[in-house]
């Protein structure tokens, strides 16, 4: 339910970041901009995950493994994920008029949102094949959209811009941990 807005032109420093955030460059790809924002998604989710034990073991002094190590991977990883959307959200708000549509196809940092979120459901570590999975997984509920995501697309601003996607990547998640979870029984 894309609408045409009023556009007008990036005036500073402020409008040249909210764009450069919403679209993360990938987004004026003239082919499939939200696959590719979820590429980019996947690519620093991988970076993360090859630092984490070279962040644990040398600025946190904790070991591998433990513990301390998971609960502080989960509470680092929820706080960033929350300023991330928030930001996002505030970005994608204030590129909508800049980019000329209340739901821009440039804007991919809602990708980015959802394909976090979807890997939020399992822990770090996960082999390509489920990292994958995980990537189409969320693509599928991007695109196809079920109940009630397709309805979020009309809140305004960036919350209609991001919010089908933090609901894709739920559901996506969700899937994804119950694949995770038979590939523990099996």
């Amino acid at each position: 339910m894309k609408q045409i807005v009023e556009k007008r032109s990036p005036a500073g420093f402020v409008d040249y970041f909210a764009l450069a955030f919403t679209t993360w460059g990938v987004g004026y790809l003239p082919f499939a901009p939200g696959t590719f924002g979820s590429m980019v998604a996947v690519a620093i989710y991988l970076g993360i995950e090859r630092l984490l034990p070279f962040i644990e073991t040398s600025v946190f002094q904790i070991s591998s493994h433990s513990a301390s190590s998971v609960a502080w991977e989960h509470s680092a990883v929820a706080v960033v994920l929350a300023i991330f959307i928030l930001v996002g959200i505030w970005a994608s708000t204030r590129a909508v008029p800049l980019l000329g549509n209340s739901d821009p196809s440039q804007a991919v940092v809602d990708e980015l949102m959802g394909q976090f979120i979807t890997f939020l459901f399992v822990p770090f570590g996960l082999s390509w094949p489920l990292v994958l999975a995980g990537f189409l997984l969320f693509r599928l509920f991007d695109i196809w959209k079920p109940f009630p995501i397709d309805d979020l697309q009309i809140l305004p601003g960036g919350i209609g811009v991001c919010a089908d996607d933090i609901v894709a990547g739920v559901y996506a998640g969700i899937c994804l941990a119950v694949l995770y979870a038979f590939t523990l029984i099996l």
